[in-house]
């Protein structure tokens, strides 16, 4: 993956400005059905709309995702 990051010139410097945690917006908006291009665009859209609502939704989908995982053969 490494090799991908020149692609996305400064797409990729705003996403580098947030600080990683436990999770994030791509991660429950579709965790691996989401190719990497588009997750790298979700991180940008977090990167640049961060608000303490955006948060809060994502602390809750993560719950929610949580309690009812999806069935697709994975972990």
């Amino acid at each position: 993956m490494p090799e991908e990051l020149p692609r996305y010139g400064r797409t990729m410097a705003k996403v580098l400005t947030v600080k990683p945690g436990i999770t994030g917006l791509w991660q429950v908006s579709g965790r691996n059905d989401i190719p990497y291009r588009q997750r790298v665009q979700i991180d940008a859209y977090y990167a640049s709309y961060r608000t303490w609502w955006l948060d809060g939704l994502i602390v809750l989908k993560t719950i929610a995702v949580m309690l009812f995982p999806r069935q697709s053969g994975g972990y």
